[in-house]
């Protein structure tokens, strides 16, 4: 319901705004959540049966051939923030701290599609379609990417454990 009439160019600049503040905003209540919250083993982030443990994304998405593209939100935050890029450190705790973060950018960029509605305040009624389409062409990529990725590293670091045993 359209509370808020401005002319085309002022509501072109609120989108951008919006778009923009409504990102941040997820980003940094991600960053606020405690760690615990983000457990690999729980239901949400787990890999489920029909993912076959990121294989889905390979197969579907060519994933692997497009990941790199992604931004990295982690090197924005100089002090908090984890680059998920590349693994170059191979070590337990390094392999553990990525799937805590990994869960983290994967929970910030589900947030940052439901505000989509919102723009219904100030845009007509259509634009609410495709200011969820393109919630969805922004943030999807970079959930599939994370979906793909966890299980990857979670066999990883269970590899590394079990020579360990050994």
């Amino acid at each position: 319901m359209r509370l808020l009439f401005l002319s085309d160019g002022w509501t072109i600049l609120l989108c951008f705004v919006a778009w923009g503040s409504f990102q941040l905003a997820a980003a940094l209540v991600c960053l606020n959540i405690p760690d615990r919250y983000y457990s690999h083993d729980s239901w949400f982030y787990r890999s489920h049966p029909f993912e076959r443990q990121g294989k889905l994304y390979a197969r579907l998405f060519k994933v692997h051939r497009w990941k790199h593209l992604l931004p990295d939100g982690g090197a924005l935050w100089k002090k908090t923030g984890y680059k998920k890029r590349t693994l170059d450190d191979h070590s337990e705790e390094n392999l553990s701290r990525f799937l805590i973060e990994s869960a983290r950018g994967e929970m910030t960029h589900w947030l940052a599609i439901l505000p989509f509605w919102v723009f219904g305040f100030f845009t007509p009624a259509y634009v609410i379609w495709i200011m969820l389409a393109y919630a969805l062409a922004v943030n999807l990529p970079c959930i599939i990417a994370q979906r793909y990725n966890r299980p990857r590293v979670l066999r990883l670091l269970e590899k590394m454990k079990r020579r360990d045993l050994e």
